[in-house]
């Protein structure tokens, strides 16, 4: 693999770093041959620093390192997409992502990452229990309460389907959608595992 990278004329190529679960971009960073050959040695990531010129293993010192999930390469093979499991924040900030948004120009179209943040949400929320919060009343009402919810939303979502009526299915879908997501959290199932279900799935039609 290592042998069909262009690398530019210093030796490197750009590497865009993506969540593997969420899709996100964390950062983008370079690869000389050496850090490459160290990062699909080791299974994590490993990366050229132009200003210090030398490589740098990320984590090695906070303890966030990202676990490489996938490695591609575009048509013409001068840049990689690293897909990882990041252990935690990739930006030396202490945030998430490297990258924060400036400009949204359509306020009405939504993204698979909320479904990411959602979970993130939830699980903080089983573990805190901020006294007034919805979801910490699911959870002390427990998993008969939380499936109650799951089957009515679902019933709620068949109601307007029926009556054609695509407002209310679009609501109902997404009450549906997150009281799944706690019954999820309730079962200790992620729903990262449950998208595996699917893929492994789809390969197989």
């Amino acid at each position: 693999m290592i042998e069909r990278i262009q690398f530019d004329e210093r030796g490197l190529v750009t590497a865009v770093v993506q969540d593997a679960n969420t899709k996100e971009v964390l950062t983008v960073a370079y690869m000389n041959k050496e850090s490459l050959a160290k990062t699909i040695e080791s299974g994590e990531t490993w990366f050229y620093s132009r200003s210090r010129q030398e490589l740098w293993h990320k984590g090695a010192t906070s303890g966030h390192k990202q676990k490489v999930v996938s490695i591609k390469t575009d048509c013409d093979q001068d840049a990689l997409v690293v897909e990882v499991l990041p252990a935690g924040p990739a930006c030396h900030h202490g945030t998430t992502s490297c990258f924060t948004e400036i400009v949204q120009q359509n306020a009405e179209v939504g993204s698979v990452e909320m479904i990411a943040k959602l979970v993130q949400v939830i699980e903080k929320r089983e573990q805190e229990m901020p006294k007034g919060a919805y979801t910490t009343y699911l959870f002390e009402k427990g998993i008969d309460k939380i499936c109650k919810k799951v089957g009515e939303e679902a019933t709620e979502v068949v109601i307007g389907a029926k009556n054609r009526d695509a407002e209310e299915v679009k609501w109902e879908a997404a009450d549906l959608i997150y009281h799944l997501l706690v019954l999820l959290q309730e079962q200790k199932v992620s729903i990262f595992d449950v998208l595996y279900v699917l893929e492994k799935r789809h390969e197989e039609k």
